[in-house]
């Protein structure tokens, strides 16, 4: 299978490699980033997660990649997109989604990514949309989402089967853009 990756200005979404493993558990270990995303995970949880993505890639062509900051080919998060999971408004739909280490919050990387990650959808995938969803708290994912051009769609807001239901993270919203309109905003921008 062809190596793969996804270049833009700063980043380089790729495939995942065996040493991202240990800077991918800091990340998920990390409360803050956890925060609005769910329960700390332990290294072997980690280990498996980047296994699933490896299958998804292997299987289906496209999975949440490993983002790679350029400057110091540091690995400091995954973005990319996946088929929604069962029992959410988005299932079988494709899903942008991104992870990110709190030391480069506030610089535009998620949003760069995330755009690169639509943009690859729309040229590669049959789809008419592209989808996103968090929890009603994650006020930065649900402006990433806005920035890239999703509009909410509370019709399609849900409770998240793999939440508990007494969790805070419980309701979700759902965010999409189609093809139309990123097109146009591409015309635009």
């Amino acid at each position: 299978m062809a190596f793969f990756s996804i270049e833009t200005p700063r980043l380089i979404l790729r495939d995942w490699r065996e040493e991202d493993i240990d800077p991918f558990h800091a990340i998920c270990s990390d409360p803050v980033v956890m925060e609005t995303l769910g329960p700390l995970m332990r290294r072997d949880e980690v280990a498996d997660l980047v296994g699933r993505m490896h299958r998804m890639q292997a299987d289906q062509g496209h999975c949440f990649w490993a983002m790679e900051r350029k400057e110091d080919a540091q690995l400091i998060g995954w973005c990319g997109i996946i088929r929604g999971r069962p029992g959410t408004s988005i299932h079988e739909k494709p899903e942008a989604g991104w992870r990110m280490t709190p030391s480069a919050w506030g610089k535009g990387y998620v949003t760069e990514a995330a755009q690169a990650s639509v943009q690859w959808a729309f040229e590669h995938l049959a789809d008419d949309a592209v989808w996103a969803i968090t929890n009603t708290e994650n006020d930065r994912s649900r402006a990433v989402m806005e920035r890239v051009g999703m509009v909410h769609d509370p019709r399609l807001d849900f409770d998240h089967p793999d939440v508990p239901v007494d969790s805070p993270l419980l309701r979700h919203v759902t965010y999409r853009i189609d093809r139309t309109a990123w097109m146009q905003n591409r015309q635009q921008g």
